[in-house]
């Protein structure tokens, strides 16, 4: 079985695919494990002396650095440091010398990924784009200098908003602003008289290319949810999918892991790019969904559309751009790519190298996926839809709302709302009115010649209602001395109609709102009526609005003709 899935697999994807061998032997580890059950002194022996030759190979590259490192500065670094890694398979090092200043030295296994980021950066530089300069190369290219970007990333910076589900405050968002306006000027200007033959692995994005990524995802991913799902048929809809994505020719070049991890902001918040070793020539929509989709990052529905329109206008600056709806209708094919590229990623580097990181950016990169499903006109995939779908529903990625931290600027969140939101605006924002309850709803009659009633409870009032366009019975003699309690004036005002379309309409209002607050566990809801002198209707009408809530959701009501010293309770149902 293993043997005919490894064939089966293997001759979809190319053969550089390590995820299809990580799967591969994974699936056969448990054989080997029962194969060899002792563990000898050799084997502890063998463990030893692998730990050393690391330390030995970790000491070599370091000694290399410095070597390469005097020969560019004249004197020996006087400390160096290694950074954290990242996603990458490369090291990082900081490199001190006397006078203070400090620069990164790299270390690579691939000898053509490091020429193609040296090129490229080079011919970046030229075209001053913000980019880090190289300042010095080994022989051998697997080691090279290039300028200290400083350790701040635009992904730390945005911690703030992350953390707090998506409520990015007004800094964070120039940031990122500026950050997706400059995203053009290196796709189409760094684009200009570079050479496509240096990109690693491959000069393009096409055909190919798109989908060795998509099983890539159904190898590295799918595969290991164990979900069921036809071979042919899904195949089929990744063959026309690819087609669609590539069916536009570009001249721009593609970032390909465009990120907030991957810019580097200064001492003055100036944005640097760096990783674009795996750019090619392809299409700009590619780089824009990956920024702002990137699961880790949680940018808010109305976040991203903000960053969408900035982006297009500042595309305008360099190249034609299409129309809005198709570049919108592009731009969600991409969306959906991207969302299964990051998926295949966090797949092997989840499940097969067992990194934590990976393995937390799962969930919400799901999430992202089921806001895709919602736009089926744009995805003419149906099998493969219905299978993402599929996955989507299953158990183990089923949506769990967490609370968001409050953020150290103040802003505070909570998990609780009752308002139907687009999930990626995150949770609404906290409210010291919420969940205290029971609602009392004070209902007010009033003369406006002596003024608005004042709301003791002070929450600054509610709703006030002008009665003085509807019919005045308080003009005709047999009512003056009369109020809106009185049976010839309640006739009066009902034969005449007026005041009940009046009310008709606050009824609506009145009946959504206190909905509202008894969902929400607000305590207190004001409202008030006015008229000429609060006498005959602001009295009816505020009397029959008041049995009209506590009839129909049963809450306290007090009820204070203000002008008439007349006050009442209609207490709540229990």
């Amino acid at each position: 079985m293993f043997y005919s899935l490894y064939r089966q697999a293997w001759s979809t994807l190319p053969s550089r695919s390590s995820c299809l061998l990580a799967y591969f032997c994974c699936s056969l580890q448990p054989i080997a494990y029962w194969l060899d059950t002792t563990k000898t002194g050799e084997d502890a022996n063998k463990g030893k002396n692998t730990n050393k030759k690391i330390k030995q190979t970790k000491a070599h590259k370091m000694e290399k650095l410095a070597e390469l490192y005097k020969r560019w500065k004249g004197t020996a670094p006087a400390m160096m440091a290694q950074l954290p890694e990242a996603g990458s398979n490369r090291k990082y090092y900081r490199l001190t010398g006397e006078d203070g200043e400090s620069v990164i030295g790299v270390v690579g296994n691939s000898r053509d990924e490091n020429h193609t980021f040296i090129y490229l950066t080079r011919h970046f530089t030229e075209r001053r784009l913000p980019v880090p300069r190289i300042l010095a190369v080994d022989e051998d290219e697997l080691r090279y200098l290039q300028t200290d970007l400083g350790s701040t990333s635009l992904f730390d910076v945005l911690r703030g908003g992350r953390e707090s589900g998506g409520r990015y405050n007004m800094h964070e968002k120039q940031l990122l602003t500026a950050v997706i306006r400059e995203l053009p000027n290196i796709q189409i200007r760094g684009a200009r008289g570079l050479d496509w033959q240096v990109c690693y692995p491959q000069p393009e994005f096409d055909v190919d290319s798109v989908l060795f990524d998509l099983n890539y995802f159904k190898y590295c991913f799918l595969k290991a949810t164990e979900l069921e799902f036809h071979e042919l048929k899904l195949e089929a809809n990744f063959r026309l999918f690819a087609k669609d994505l590539t069916s536009e020719k570009s001249e721009s070049f593609l970032y390909r892991d465009f990120q907030a991890r991957n810019v580097m902001l200064d001492s003055n918040g100036k944005p640097y790019f760096i990783d674009y070793q795996g750019g090619r020539k392809g299409p700009f929509y590619y780089d824009l969904a990956s920024f702002l989709w990137q699961a880790a990052a949680k940018y808010p529905f109305k976040l991203r559309r903000e960053l969408v329109y900035e982006y297009y206008n500042s595309l305008k600056n360099y190249t034609e751009v299409p129309s809005v709806r198709h570049f919108v209708e592009r731009l969600s094919l991409f969306v959906l790519f991207r969302t299964l590229q990051v998926l295949g990623a966090y797949g092997f580097r989840g499940y097969f190298e067992h990194k934590k990181h990976f393995i937390n950016s799962i969930p919400p990169a799901i999430d992202n996926l089921r806001e895709l499903l919602k736009l089926k006109k744009f995805f003419p995939y149906p099998y493969m839809m219905d299978m993402l779908r599929r996955l989507t529903e299953l158990p183990q990625f089923a949506h769990i709302e967490e609370p968001a931290l409050s953020r150290a600027d103040g802003f505070k969140t909570t998990p609780h709302t009752v308002y139907k939101a687009h999930p990626q605006d995150g949770p609404a924002t906290f409210s010291k009115y919420d969940g205290k309850g029971p609602l009392v709803v004070n209902v007010y009659s009033f003369s406006y010649r002596k003024g608005i009633p004042e709301d003791t409870s002070g929450n600054g009032g509610g709703y006030v209602f002008d009665c003085r366009s509807t019919h005045n019975p308080g003009r005709y003699e047999p009512y003056k001395q009369l109020t809106g309690l009185d049976e010839p004036v309640i006739r009066f005002l009902e034969d005449d109609g007026e005041i009940l379309n009046f009310l008709d309409g606050v009824y609506a209002l009145a009946d959504h709102h206190v909905r509202r607050y008894i969902q929400r566990g607000f305590t207190s809801l004001m409202f008030c009526f006015g008229c000429t002198g609060g006498q005959h209707r602001s009295v009816y009408s505020a009397q029959h609005l008041a049995e009209h809530l506590h009839k129909k959701f049963g809450i306290e009501v007090h009820i204070t003709h203000r002008e008439q010293n007349i006050s009442s309770v209609l207490q709540a149902k229990r």
